[in-house]
C-alpha cells in the first residue's frame, strides 16, 4: 500500500487491532442470524508526509450508508460546540444574507440550523439518507452526495462558490483526502475561509485514544500532515485552534494560497509542539501498540473480576470508540449484558461484532447495576451528570481509556 496523500510505501504499522466489522454497522436481530463481514483495523504512518492511516480493505460507501445511525444531535454538549462556533464565525467572517454557507457532512442539521436561524444562506452536503431526512425536515437545503473535486467543480460552475465551508469530522473520513481537498479548493470564493475539526493525532497518541480508530477514520491528523496536503492543493493553513471535543481536536482554517491574509503564530507554534512531541520521529509510534494492550488487557480482567463478584454490569453509549474497544478485547454479552443509548435510531439493535443489545437508557433505572462502563469517554461528564441519580444509589462509573478509571 501507498500513502493516500503523497504515494510514498508505507512501511511502519503504527497500531495492529485485529479485525473487526464497522464500527457503526449496528445489527437487527435478523442481522445476528446472518455471517458477518469483518476487516483488518491496523494503521500505518507515512515516514514521508506523516499522514497516519487506515490499511485499505473497506469502500466509503459500504461504511456510510443510508441508514448510517450516527446523529450529531443526540449529544447536548456537541449542539451547544456547534452552536458557540456558529455564533463566532459569524462574527469573525462577517457572515450575512449576502454569504453562503456549506457544510460538507451536515449530518442531521446539527449545525446549519443555526446559520438559518440567522438568515445566511447555506447547503448542506449529507449521503446518508436518514440523517440528510432530518437535517431537511429542519429548512435545511441538502445534497445527497459524497463531497469531492468533481461536486467543488459543479458548485463552482453553477455560482455556488462559499464564502465559509465547513468541515466537522469528516476530513479524516474521506478515503481519497487528495480529491477531498481539491473538491474545497474549487468550491471556494477568492476571499472565502475553510474550517475543518479533526481528532489531533497528538492527542490520541498523548491520551492512549486508540479505541478512536476505526474503518470510518480513514486518516489520522497531525497539523503538519495537514498543512502538507493543503500546500499541494494550493491552499494555505492561516489559523489553528485546539478544542476539547473528542478528546482533543483541532479546528484548521484554510484559505486560498494568495489571499492577503497573514498567517497567524498559533500556526507555527503548533507545529514546533508537534516536532517537540515526536510526531516526526519514527520511536513515538513504534512504542503505541504496547500502551493499546495495557487498557485491553486491564478492561478484560476488570470485567471478569466483576463478573466472578457477582456484580452487575452496564455500558452506556453505543459509540464507534466503545465498539473498537469491545472488539478489540473480544468482549461479549456474558460479560457486557447490555449497552444504553439515548439514540433511538440505535435502541432495539445490536452492536457490531460483540453483539451486545442496545437499550434506552430507562433500562439503568429499571435495574440499577452496579458499575455503568461509559465508552464515550468524551462525555463521560456530560453522562455521569444524567446518571446522578443512579451514583446516589451506589452505581460506579468506570471507564477504560486512557487507563481504567473507576469512580
Amino acid at each position: 500500500m501507498n500513502c493516500r496523500h503523497c504515494q510514498t510505501p508505507l512501511r511502519l504499522v503504527f497500531l495492529d487491532l485485529g479485525y473487526a466489522p464497522p464500527s457503526n454497522a449496528y445489527l437487527s436481530e435478523a442481522d445476528l442470524r446472518r455471517p458477518e463481514i469483518t476487516y483488518p483495523l491496523k494503521l500505518f504512518v507515512c515516514d514521508h508526509c506523516w499522514l497516519v492511516q487506515t490499511q485499505d480493505f473497506v469502500a466509503a460507501d459500504a461504511l456510510f450508508t443510508s441508514d448510517y445511525a450516527y446523529f450529531s444531535s443526540t449529544s447536548s454538549s456537541w449542539l451547544q460546540h456547534a452552536a458557540d462556533y456558529s455564533a463566532m464565525i459569524r462574527q469573525r467572517l462577517g457572515l450575512n444574507a449576502d454569504s453562503l454557507v456549506i457544510e460538507v457532512a451536515a449530518n442531521d442539521g446539527y449545525l446549519l440550523r443555526n446559520v438559518v436561524q440567522a438568515g445566511i444562506p447555506c447547503l448542506g452536503i449529507e449521503p446518508t439518507d436518514a440523517t440528510a431526512a432530518a437535517a431537511e425536515a429542519q429548512g435545511i437545503p441538502i445534497l445527497r452526495q459524497f463531497f469531492g473535486t468533481a461536486l467543488g467543480q459543479e458548485l463552482a460552475a453553477q455560482g455556488r462558490q462559499a464564502d465559509l465551508i465547513i468541515g466537522n469530522n469528516v476530513y479524516a473520513h474521506v478515503p481519497d483526502i487528495n480529491d477531498f481537498t481539491a473538491g474545497l479548493k474549487a468550491a471556494l470564493k477568492p476571499s472565502g475561509t475553510v474550517t475543518l475539526e479533526f481528532p489531533h493525532l497528538l492527542q490520541l497518541i498523548a491520551h492512549n485514544q486508540f479505541d478512536t480508530v476505526y474503518h470510518e477514520h480513514f486518516s489520522y491528523l497531525s497539523l503538519h500532515a495537514v498543512q502538507r496536503i493543503l500546500q499541494a492543493h494550493e491552499l494555505r493553513l492561516w489559523d489553528v485552534e485546539q478544542l476539547p471535543t473528542h478528546g482533543g481536536s483541532l479546528r484548521v482554517y484554510a484559505i486560498h494560497a494568495d489571499d492577503p491574509r497573514p498567517t497567524t503564530a498559533a500556526v507555527a507554534d503548533l507545529l514546533a509542539t508537534e516536532q517537540t512531541q515526536g510526531l516526526r520521529d519514527l520511536a513515538t509510534y513504534q512504542a503505541f501498540q504496547p500502551r493499546a494492550n495495557r487498557v485491553k488487557n486491564d478492561l478484560l480482567a476488570h470485567l471478569i473480576e466483576q463478573q466472578r463478584a457477582g456484580r452487575r454490569i452496564a455500558a452506556y453509549g453505543a459509540a464507534a470508540k466503545g465498539n473498537t474497544l469491545l472488539n478489540y478485547a473480544g468482549i461479549k454479552p456474558d460479560l457486557l449484558p447490555y449497552v444504553c443509548d439515548a439514540a433511538p435510531a440505535k435502541q432495539g439493535k445490536y452492536l457490531p461484532g460483540s453483539h451486545i443489545p442496545i437499550r434506552p437508557p430507562a433500562a439503568l433505572r429499571d435495574e440499577p447495576p452496579d458499575e455503568v462502563l461509559i465508552l464515550p469517554w468524551n462525555i463521560a461528564e456530560e453522562v455521569k451528570a444524567q446518571l446522578a441519580d443512579l451514583a446516589e444509589q451506589g452505581t460506579r462509573f468506570v471507564s477504560a481509556v486512557p487507563s481504567l478509571n473507576i469512580s
